[in-house]
């Protein structure tokens, strides 16, 4: 099973997203966004940002 995107609204009536891995563990999250609708866009900039995006290591 593939990673998997979650939306959800958080205590202070805000909504996230938070991305799971195939396991269970959460691998990111982001900001609180006023609207469910804006929280999905923010999967979706997250989805095409990471396509082929590169390793840096800055150590």
């Amino acid at each position: 099973m593939a990673g998997k995107f979650e939306v959800c609204e958080d205590k202070a009536g805000k909504f996230r997203f938070r991305l799971k891995a195939s396991n269970g563990q959460i691998v990111a999250s982001g900001e609180a966004y006023e609207t469910k609708a804006a929280a999905r866009k923010g999967c979706e900039s997250v989805q095409k940002a990471a396509s082929g995006a590169p390793i840096e290591e800055t150590v």
